[in-house]
């Protein structure tokens, strides 16, 4: 907020944030089907939601999105605490995307990496910034998984 101090008009900024907490969800209607991604994200005093749908896509699709879309939307390099509720993502990112980029994004057994373009993208944005895992249990309760569920349902209906 500025104030005044002499007759100068001085300009007090806010202290940088680097610091996000993060809840990411996907949700499908069929498996494949009409499908959704959400986010719901809070640094300092201020929140963010995204969500987004596709027409015909997969439960896994939409969890890697929420994911990528909710680093994506960051400007700057920060610190993330990830809430999510996809072992299928944090594993991913955590162990088998190592594994993966030194066998040319083939699986352990020679397979081409389902939703490889996905992860690539994953990849990259875990390249931007320092992110702490958190695996929450889905529909347990934890506000901030059901906020991004919501949102993710949103995001159903948006692509009908």
């Amino acid at each position: 907020m500025p104030w005044v101090r002499r007759g100068y008009r001085v300009r007090v900024e806010d202290a940088t944030v680097t610091d996000v907490h993060m809840w990411t969800d996907g949700a499908c209607k069929g498996n494949p089907g009409p499908g959704g991604w959400g986010v719901w994200m809070k640094a300092g005093g201020h929140e963010r939601e995204l969500f987004g749908g596709e027409l015909v896509t997969t439960n896994n699709r939409m969890e890697l999105t929420a994911v990528i879309e909710g680093l994506k939307a960051l400007n700057r390099p920060c610190t993330v605490t990830l809430h999510v509720d996809s072992q299928y993502v944090k594993n991913g990112a955590q162990s088998w995307m190592k594994g993966w980029k030194r066998n040319g994004w083939k699986t352990a057994d020679k397979k081409p990496v389902k939703n490889v373009e996905l992860w690539q993208a994953l990849d990259e944005q875990l390249q931007r910034h320092q992110i702490t895992w958190v695996w929450v249990k889905g529909h347990a309760g934890d506000p901030g998984n059901e906020r991004a569920d919501e949102l993710a349902n949103k995001g159903v209906l948006s692509a009908r």
